[in-house]
């Protein structure tokens, strides 16, 4: 491949990247959560579903961030951004790899 069509193809990825505003790292879980007492749904043992967001740090510290039912969709959407980023990026490295050795 020559230089001129690996730039092209890289500049082409690079401009339908996600805007940076909307990405998100980490894994959004649904959890269900227990009152201790005095709650008739708990004390059926249906409990109350929530969304959490979860993100783990460098040295495997790991963050919990509660997400409102209204945001899901949002946070869903932003962590695909996130994953579509990664892959991109590892496909304009590799066009940057074959630009090193793309003949003039």
């Amino acid at each position: 491949m020559k230089q001129k069509e690996v730039v092209q193809k890289r500049r082409k990825i690079a401009s339908s990247l996600p805007t940076p505003e909307e990405v998100l790292r980490g894994s959004l879980l649904e959890r269900t959560i227990f009152h201790r007492k005095g709650c008739v749904r708990c004390e059926s043992g249906e409990g109350h579903k929530v969304w959490v967001l979860t993100v783990t740090y460098p040295g495997g510290k790991n963050r919990q961030f509660s997400i409102r039912p209204e945001q899901r969709e949002k946070v869903k959407r932003w962590l695909d951004n996130y994953q579509e980023w990664k892959r991109k990026m590892e496909e304009i490295c590799e066009l940057n790899h074959a630009l090193l050795r793309a003949e003039e």
